[in-house]
């Protein structure tokens, strides 16, 4: 088959495509994923085929006011949201995505489109070819499930919940039309028959489920196929300074944001500096994506600063990560067993948050915003100090460990 994998985002919304294109290619099928300019060299160094959707959702994800939405509080990120929303529109980053991968579908022909939540174009091609496209989501909360609402998983009461789906779904709706009209699509869609298609279409949560267990309720179109982690070569190897560090500690706290920018990476990090050195915790922090940042002063008897590191090298030696919350950030740590604390940024990693809570792996975290001396430092002694988050995440991920999904995702995608 040819089939097209296609997602817009951060790093976190393209591994798992990625993931799922390897399993396809595997078994020889020609797999071209589309993607915004800035995953090129990923999605090639994979030995995938690359199309662009452009740059446009790019700049819009680098500006500044993104940065404020992601860390932001108050009439702040109110504003910022509003800037954001316009600086999308006036780039013209929904047109542009749609426009080319409406292009890429026309020329490729493919049998099979497997799509992420912002993309909607595929909606409309499964009108014609029913069957063939595959939403796949690395976030919870897509379809009701008692006591949650839609994406969020707050529970709102019973009403309220199963409201929010429906207005997820008119939402979707709503774009899919804006959509059809910019592409000129001239098939007499109706949106009783989109709102049929979001019903009935496969759909794959690539998450675990010992941390998210399917409802016997849902219709069997609906599936829970776990993580699916993005293995690739690399040529990373630890400094010699890092595997002398961690050799020097027992106990060795990992701290990360990921991909996630905040508008105050210095004062996050002022923070969470003054934590560490005040109680002599010994930690490693990667500053990644600029969401924190190396001082010129710091104590590095105590703290080794990276810039990019394996997660699966890193985590198996660690006791506790506190991180922001990525699903496959939070997948990675706690298979591997560490007490994980989140401080959410952003939409999803308040779910994150939630259910890592819930399952019993770490303290409630506290948003990226709101973090002061204050409120963090008791969080992070509780998650060093609480042995039973240890504990758990050690019996999550030895569960996890044994999950193998793999086969009856690719049965997923390419039965009819």
């Amino acid at each position: 088959m040819k089939i097209i994998l296609t997602s817009i985002g951060t790093r976190g919304d393209i591994e798992p495509f990625l993931a799922i294109g390897k399993i396809l290619k595997e078994k020889e099928h020609q797999v071209i994923c589309a993607f915004s300019e800035q995953f090129r060299e990923l999605t090639e160094s994979c030995d995938i085929e690359f199309a662009s959707l452009g740059r446009k959702n790019d700049d819009v994800l680098e500006s500044d006011a993104n940065r404020t939405v992601m860390g932001g509080s108050g009439i702040k990120k109110f504003f910022a949201y509003i800037k954001l929303m316009k600086l999308a529109q006036n780039k013209k980053v929904p047109q542009e995505k749609e426009f080319k991968l409406y292009e890429l579908v026309q020329q490729e022909r493919p049998d099979r489109i497997v799509y992420h939540s912002k993309n909607v174009y595929p909606l409309l091609w499964e009108y014609e070819n029913r069957g063939k496209t595959i939403f796949v989501s690395p976030f919870a909360y897509f379809h009701y499930i008692k006591g949650h609402s839609f994406f969020v998983g707050k529970n709102y009461g019973e009403f309220f919940n199963k409201l929010t789906f429906k207005f997820s779904n008119f939402g979707v709706v709503t774009a899919t039309m804006a959509a059809k009209k910019w592409l000129q699509i001239k098939d007499k869609i109706t949106r009783r028959e989109l709102k049929n298609i979001i019903h009935s279409r496969k759909f794959i949560y690539t998450i675990s489920p010992s941390l998210f267990p399917r409802p016997g309720y849902w219709e069997s179109n609906i599936k829970v196929l776990g993580h699916q982690q993005l293995k690739r070569k690399t040529d990373w190897k630890p400094e010699k300074k890092l595997t002398e560090f961690i050799e020097k500690y027992e106990k060795i706290l990992f701290i990360t944001f990921g991909s996630m920018p905040n508008p105050e990476p210095k004062q996050k990090t002022k923070i969470i500096l003054e934590i560490l050195e005040r109680n002599k915790i010994p930690a490693i922090i990667n500053t990644a994506s600029g969401g924190l940042v190396k001082p010129d002063k710091f104590n590095s008897e105590l703290i080794y600063f990276v810039s990019q590191i394996s997660y699966d090298w890193i985590f198996p030696k660690m006791y506790a990560v506190i991180q922001h919350g990525g699903a496959g950030t939070t997948h990675l740590a706690i298979k591997y067993g560490c007490a994980t604390m989140i401080i959410p940024h952003f939409m999803d990693q308040f779910v994150w948050d939630k259910i890592s809570f819930d399952m019993g792996v770490g303290p409630k975290g506290i948003k990226i915003s709101r973090i002061t001396n204050k409120n963090l430092e008791p969080k992070v002694l509780e998650l060093l100090n609480n042995r039973s988050f240890k504990e758990k995440s050690e019996k999550l991920g030895n569960q996890m460990k044994k999950e193998n999904f793999k086969d009856e995702l690719y049965k997923t995608i390419t039965n009819n």
